[in-house]
């Protein structure tokens, strides 16, 4: 038997007879792996999953505890997706999944996880703002941010960009580790306690797997080499999948994301930028647009230095990316809504003989 409070579970307070709670630790196409107290199982999702989900967060994900009903000579099938206390979730356009009509706007990474590791190498592919668009997320997500900084042993002297990622991230804490060397390795054992979670995020080549291998002790994951010419790697994790770590810890590591599309991310924006926002009250005009108005705020600090003009522009940049999204979603969503309306009333003709109603 195994007991799944070290997987994280917390008991509810009644599970319908028959079904077995679980908790998610991959996921390849439509198949899911699921450790339960009796073991291992695969499974797959109960068709009302396909017909009564309004979008594609309400689809269960690495990390999600689930409720199923064990099928001991075949596929399980899973019933019930239990609440999520964390999400990490990126814009997708990809297009529809596989018996999955409606568009898909939402595409849910992780879940149920206490931290998150926004890795970066230290190499010619190290970019504050893009770990910025991370952290807006992570923080959007409701677990606690961390910044890794990898392939410290490549670097002679890091303290330059660990200082740059400190000064862009005042309140998140950044480690510079090698998972050559072992470099820095301990400093993540406060967070790699029995029970918690951590999701790994990051591009290919940022030495996700090589990190993960190295915290599992063991050769975990095949890692692959990066390109000399610009310092980025091939996709080496190909899906999700949840790590149980010597420490009793886990980790859920995801493909790499060059594109990581915001999603929902008023929250983490304000959370990310609040010494921004905060100035936004100051301006004369309630409604100021923080262009020419007089009296406004941000120009003021911006005029005086007091406000980064590159930071004004990061903010800038994740609002209107974030604005697109939400006028995309809106737009995407209504015209579902009209296909599904038209479909229902070319049923409705054609079981009236080709008249309407």
């Amino acid at each position: 038997m195994i007991d799944l409070k070290t997987y994280g579970y917390t008991e509810i307070e009644e599970i319908p007879s028959g079904l077995l709670p679980g908790r998610i630790t991959e996921l390849q196409r439509e198949r899911f792996t699921v450790i339960t107290a009796q073991g291992e199982v695969t499974a797959v999702l109960k068709g009302t999953f396909y017909h009564s989900a309004e979008t594609r967060e309400d689809f269960p994900c690495v990390g999600d505890f689930v409720l199923l009903l064990p099928n001991g000579s075949g596929d399980s099938l899973i019933v019930t997706l239990l609440p999520r206390r964390s999400k990490f979730s990126r814009a997708n356009y990809s297009g529809h999944a596989a018996g999955y009509t409606k568009t898909i706007l939402e595409q849910v990474v992780a879940t149920n996880f206490d931290y998150v590791f926004i890795l970066s190498s230290l190499n010619w592919d190290f970019n504050v703002t893009r770990m910025m668009r991370y952290l807006t997320q992570a923080r959007q997500s409701r677990g606690q941010p961390v910044v890794i900084l990898t392939k410290a042993d490549l670097t002679g002297d890091w303290s330059r960009p660990l200082a740059e990622v400190q000064q862009s991230m005042p309140d998140v804490p950044v480690h510079a580790v090698s998972s050559h060397n072992g470099h820095g390795l301990n400093e993540l054992d406060v967070y790699l306690k029995p029970g918690s979670t951590v999701v790994f995020l990051g591009m290919s080549g940022v030495g996700k797997s090589s990190l993960l291998n190295a915290l599992m002790e063991r050769d975990a994951m095949k890692v692959s080499a990066i390109r000399e010419e610009d310092s980025r790697g091939r996709h080496t994790t190909t899906h999700r999948q949840l790590f149980m770590l010597p420490s009793g810890a886990m980790v859920i590591d995801t493909p790499g994301m060059r594109e990581l599309g915001l999603f929902g991310a008023d929250e983490g924006i304000s959370a990310g930028f609040s010494d921004v926002e905060e100035r936004f009250s100051a301006c004369r005009f309630k409604d100021c647009r923080h262009e020419a108005e007089p009296g406004c705020a941000v120009l003021a600090a911006l005029a005086d230095g007091s406000l980064p003009r590159e930071r004004w522009e990061r903010y800038m940049a994740q609002q209107q990316e974030n604005q697109f999204v939400q006028n995309r979603t809106n737009y995407l969503r209504g015209k579902d809504a009209r296909n599904q309306s038209a479909a229902m009333q070319r049923k409705q003709m054609k079981k009236n003989g080709g008249r309407k109603k």
